[in-house]
């Protein structure tokens, strides 16, 4: 599984990818995470707010920071 996590390096931006850290060692699962910081592909990507999140090439939320909870059943 691929995690992103798009965003400028904003402390929202690091607390996303914390909590999708957590939420992904809560669950068990191996997954690799990946810093998008390059406005041309979070542009690319179709995300219009940041932090976002992406699993596995979808888009599961922009704009906010999502709780380790929230972020599980996204996985």
């Amino acid at each position: 599984m691929i995690i992103k996590i798009l965003g400028s390096g904003c402390k929202k931006c690091i607390a996303l990818g914390e909590n999708a850290k957590a939420a992904a060692a809560a669950a068990g699962i191996d997954a690799e995470f990946v810093k998008v910081t390059d406005i041309a592909d979070i542009a690319a990507a179709g995300v219009m707010h940041t932090p976002a999140l992406m699993v596995d090439g979808k888009l599961v939320s922009s704009g906010r920071v999502l709780s380790p909870e929230d972020i599980a059943k996204l996985l």
